[in-house]
């Protein structure tokens, strides 16, 4: 499960973020390319943009569901 307190640097403030238990799956890009991205070196993803709408919450939740290393976290 994600640590809020270990979450990454890149992140932008709000309910979603990614914890430094990334493994650089991309899952999450897959999942909800329009909130996940990887960082400038590769060593992590993280949230560029908190979700919007219904379908971007869907995606941020498809991607936190299917995230192997559970490094994504949801603070809502």
């Amino acid at each position: 499960m994600a640590d809020v307190k270990n979450k990454v640097t890149e992140n932008v403030e709000g309910a979603y973020y990614v914890d430094d238990q990334c493994i650089t799956c991309q899952r999450c890009i897959d999942e909800a390319p329009n909130n996940f991205k990887m960082n400038d070196n590769g060593s992590n993803a993280f949230v560029f943009k908190q979700p919007e709408n219904d379908t971007e919450k869907k995606n941020c939740e498809d991607a936190m569901d299917s995230c192997p290393a559970e490094a994504i976290g949801n603070d809502g």
